[in-house]
C-alpha cells in the first residue's frame, strides 16, 4: 500500500491502559527542508529523525507557542535543530563544516537540549548530555532523566521521507488491571522496521504490531513546513540595533541584506526602510 502524501500527526491511546502513541510522517516537510539546502546523506537522515520526533511531540503543546529540540555536538556537525508550533508547522536546520563534513554523525560528548516558549508565559529549557547511541535513544534519556514518564522513541528517515513513532507511559491514578502493559506493548512496537514505519498507512501500520490490543485511534494532526521569519520579525531585530549600528551597516554595504537560515527567504533593508524603523527622527 502506499503512503498518502499528507503529512499529520495521529493520536492513539490502549483502553484500560495510561499508554498513549503517536505517529508522524513528513514526507513533504522534510522536502522542503532538503531542496533549500545541500545536506550530505548522513546529516539529512539524522536531521529528519529530529523532525519526526518534534513532529511526535508538537502534541504535548497544549498552548500556543513553539517546541525546539537541538543536537548540540563538539565535531564538525555542530548543531542539528528541528522545531515545531503548536499547529504543526515544522522547520530544521543543520550547522556543519563545509570544508570537513565527518562522514558519520557521532553522538558523543554532546548535549540534547529542550526548549518551549508558550505565546504567553514563561520559558522552559530542559539540557542532558549525550554520549553515544541516536536521536531516539538521547529523548529517551530526556524523558528518563527530565520528565520521569516512560517513553520510547522509533525513528527513520532516507532521500525524501521521515516519520516516528513513539509510546508514553502516563501517571495513573488508579490501579492498573494490566501490569504488563507497558512491557509488552513497547516490545511489540520494537518489532518495527524502518521500512515500515515510513512505507505502512498508519492503520496498516498499527494493525501490525497491535491486532490483538484494544486500540483506540483519535483524530489526525496536520502537518506542514513552515519557517517563522517575515519581513516585520527581521525589521523589530534590526530596530534593536539602534540607529548609529544599522547606519554603520549601511555605509560599508548598502542595502543590508539577511538570509534565512531555515529557509534560505532573502530581504533587503535600504536607507529609507532603515529611516522609517526611527520615525522618531524625522520629527525634526
Amino acid at each position: 500500500m502506499s503512503l498518502s502524501s499528507a503529512d499529520q500527526l495521529q493520536r492513539f491511546s490502549f483502553d484500560d491502559t495510561p499508554i498513549r502513541g503517536e505517529i508522524a510522517h513528513i514526507n513533504e516537510s522534510f522536502r522542503e527542508v532538503l531542496k533549500r539546502h545541500q545536506y550530505p546523506a548522513h546529516i539529512s537522515k539524522v536531521l529528519g529523525e529530529l523532525m519526526a520526533a518534534t513532529a511526535l511531540m508538537s502534541a504535548s503543546l497544549k498552548f500556543k507557542g513553539r517546541l525546539t529540540l537541538q543536537i548540540r555536538l563538539p565535531g564538525n556537525i555542530s548543531l542539528l535543530q528541528a522545531e515545531t508550533s503548536d499547529q504543526g508547522e515544522l522547520r530544521a536546520i543543520a550547522r556543519y563544516d563545509v570544508d570537513q563534513p565527518e562522514s558519520e554523525l557521532v553522538f558523543e560528548d554532546g548535549h540534547l537540549v529542550m526548549t518551549i516558549e508558550p505565546e504567553q508565559g514563561q520559558r522552559y529549557q530542559g539540557i542532558i548530555s549525550i554520549n553515544a547511541g541516536n536521536v531516539a535513544a538521547a529523548l529517551e534519556d530526556y524523558f528518563t532523566q527530565s520528565e520521569q514518564l516512560p517513553t520510547r522513541f522509533w525513528l527513520s528517515a532516507n532521500a525524501d521521507s521521515a516519520a516516528g513513532l513513539m509510546l508514553q507511559k502516563l501517571p495513573s491514578q488508579q490501579t492498573e488491571a494490566d501490569v504488563d502493559a507497558w512491557d509488552r506493548i513497547s516490545h511489540l512496537a520494537s518489532t518495527v522496521r524502518p521500512a515500515e514505519l515510513l512505507e505502512l498507512e498508519t492503520e496498516e501500520l498499527l494493525h501490525r504490531l497491535y491486532h490483538e490490543e484494544v486500540l483506540r485511534l483519535h483524530p489526525a494532526a496536520a502537518l506542514c513546513f513552515k519557517c517563522t521569519c517575515s519581513r516585520p520579525r527581521l525589521a523589530d531585530a534590526l530596530h534593536q540595533l539602534g540607529y548609529a549600528e544599522l547606519a554603520s551597516m549601511l555605509a560599508e554595504s548598502a542595502p543590508i541584506s539577511i538570509t534565512c537560515d531555515f529557509c534560505q527567504q532573502h530581504y533587503e533593508f535600504s536607507q529609507a526602510d532603515v529611516d522609517g524603523l526611527f520615525p522618531e527622527r524625522n520629527l525634526h
